[in-house]
């Protein structure tokens, strides 16, 4: 009975601002160690969801991305020039493109997410164990609550 009581008086407006404001704070706190941070969010979600999901045709990229095709397709564009992504015809079919992280693309994104995660064990050291408990056991919890809203 709590769970559905909590679920029913969920302050939606409260945990949406807290996550957007801890997607800030993160953005804000690299910067200073890791300067590829300043790169726009799109691209930088372009970069994680090919460290995640390895070669890909740009439509499904764009699909996974809940972003148009010719939208994913600048995207990759400028992250070619960047030399952070390989594109390539697929020969499957030769109409479609098929994208990847090139080595460089691969490093920034192990080196971003290396910085990323001594910025967070930083703030987190910074919270009582209760806290960090909290924070830590909230992260499954949080993974579904983003699969249900998918």
């Amino acid at each position: 009975m709590a769970s559905s009581q909590c679920a029913g008086t969920v302050d939606a407006r409260g945990l949406t601002d807290v996550i957007s404001r801890l997607r800030r704070a993160l953005r804000r706190s690299i910067r200073t160690d890791y300067p590829w941070e300043l790169r726009p969010v799109a691209q930088v979600e372009v970069l994680q969801s090919l460290g995640e999901g390895g070669v890909t045709r740009v439509g499904d990229l764009a699909e996974r991305l809940c972003l148009a095709q010719s939208t994913v397709s600048a995207l990759v564009g400028q992250l070619v020039s960047a030399g952070l992504v390989t594109r390539d015809v697929d020969p499957a079919d030769r109409r479609a493109a098929i994208v990847a992280l090139s080595s460089a693309g691969r490093t920034d994104l192990r080196n971003w997410d290396t910085a990323h995660r001594r910025r967070l064990r930083a703030a987190l050291a910074r919270l009582s164990p209760t806290d960090q408990r909290a924070v830590l056991a909230a992260v499954p919890a949080l993974g579904r609550l983003v699969d249900a809203l998918d």
